[in-house]
């Protein structure tokens, strides 16, 4: 208990840290948007006195390009499945049907009563995954994969964890933002020895795109780039898969997790939480390991067919309801810094 509240606290100070940044850019941002008006309100009345011409500027209309992070040579671990929807819709992908069900691990948090009572379509999903030759493992804590026998001494290229969440329905904004920073890092701790071991991956994208505020990090932290989500009409649509990741053999694995990127799960600030977690507050307490962002991408769930995002408590507790308002999905790639 006494570890659970030092982390706590650690996770609050960072937080009220992180929320002073954030006030200090806004009011940054708000300046500079007033001076942005300011000039385009000078410049029209400078128009109309000159009788100056407007060209109208060429809009590109932006269309969304997808982004398969796996081959199909990957060894694949999912942790936190649902309903197991997104383990069959991975098995299904064109991009992967060479992938043997073979190379891929799925677990769940609930039992497997469990998981069957929430979900009532996980028993179809499961039986069919089955048959496919997939394993299956149930009662699994994603913050004690080492706990877990058939893990043990077994590393993965992938480790997913999709739209992680404590589920403990704490109506507290501060204090539910807390408890699932605690997850995060609790398993951000436990899955550092279940990857494979290499050189740090070389992510190779068409073009960088503005970091974000969620994305930020310092500069000497190694590779970290984020894929331009979008692409012009005059360049070529597609599914962007392999072609990044063809050069990864021996190379380290990595670890993907989605979330909403939206208010108020961007405030678990997922990117800080991995590349500089808060430091321990005691010499019994175990260091979380430093990782190194790869990229982050739009995750479209259309891209996964079948695939259906449950909520933590389930359809006997109203699972279908909305998993915040407007943004994106978006999956970040981590590898471990050393």
């Amino acid at each position: 208990m006494a570890k659970k509240i030092t982390l706590k606290a650690a996770l609050s100070s960072q937080q009220a840290r992180f929320k002073r940044n954030a006030k200090s850019k806004k009011a940054e941002e708000a300046s500079q948007r007033s001076q942005k008006q300011n000039a385009v309100d000078a410049a029209k009345g400078k128009g109309k006195e000159g009788k100056a011409t407007t060209v109208p500027s060429k809009i590109t209309k932006a269309r969304k390009r997808s982004t398969i992070p796996f081959r199909a040579s990957d060894t694949i671990l999912l942790v936190g499945e649902g309903n197991f929807s997104f383990t069959l819709a991975l098995l299904s992908h064109p991009a992967l049907q060479y992938l043997p069900a073979q190379n891929v691990t799925a677990t769940a948090y609930d039992s497997e009563d469990e998981c069957f009572e929430k979900y009532p379509e996980a028993h179809a999903i499961v039986e069919e995954l089955k048959k496919k030759g997939a394993q299956l493992l149930f009662s699994i804590d994603a913050t004690a994969l080492e706990k877990c026998k058939p893990l043990k001494g077994r590393k993965w290229d992938r480790i997913v964890f999709n739209f992680p969440h404590a589920g403990k329905g704490i109506t507290d904004q501060d204090r539910n933002i807390l408890s699932n920073q605690v997850l995060i890092l609790g398993f951000l701790m436990s899955v550092g020895p279940f990857l494979v071991q290499g050189t740090i991956p070389a992510i190779t994208v068409r073009r960088k795109k503005k970091k974000s505020a969620n994305d930020s990090g310092s500069e000497d932290e190694g590779p970290i780039v984020d894929d331009d989500d979008s692409i012009s009409e005059d360049e070529e649509l597609g599914t962007e898969e392999s072609q990044s990741l063809s050069k990864r053999d021996g190379t380290r694995g990595t670890v993907l997790v989605t979330l909403r990127n939206v208010h108020p799960y961007s405030e678990w600030n997922l990117p800080k939480l991995a590349k500089n977690p808060p430091p321990p507050s005691s010499l019994s307490e175990k260091t979380n390991p430093h990782y190194l962002q790869l990229r982050s991408f739009v995750f479209n769930r259309s891209d996964w067919a079948g695939y259906e995002h449950r909520m933590t408590k389930g359809e006997r507790a109203h699972g279908t309801g909305k998993t915040g308002q407007g943004g994106e999905d978006r999956m970040w790639e981590f590898c471990l810094k050393e």
